[in-house]
């Protein structure tokens, strides 16, 4: 998993329209997350983190395209 520097604990606002917080709220429940946020980071870590395990190899359209799918199967994209 991540290591979490000084630097990195910091945050940000990041805003998701209000049905998909409602969806991932309910995808949640009983799951250990303790917030939609907990959630949402750990989701965004493990896309970052697929993309680093290709080790330097340049972000291909075929890599994008399956992000993009990922996203919308998680209702981020339309």
């Amino acid at each position: 998993m991540f290591k979490v520097s000084e630097k990195d604990k910091k945050f940000t606002t990041v805003s998701i329209p209000t049905p998909l917080f409602k969806k991932v709220q309910e995808r949640i429940k009983d799951t250990g997350f303790t917030s939609v946020s907990s959630y949402v980071t750990y989701v965004l870590r493990e896309i970052v983190a697929e993309g680093e395990e290709e080790e330097g190899e340049p972000f291909t359209k075929e890599d994008e395209e399956r992000v993009k799918d990922r996203l919308r199967a998680l209702g981020y994209l339309g």
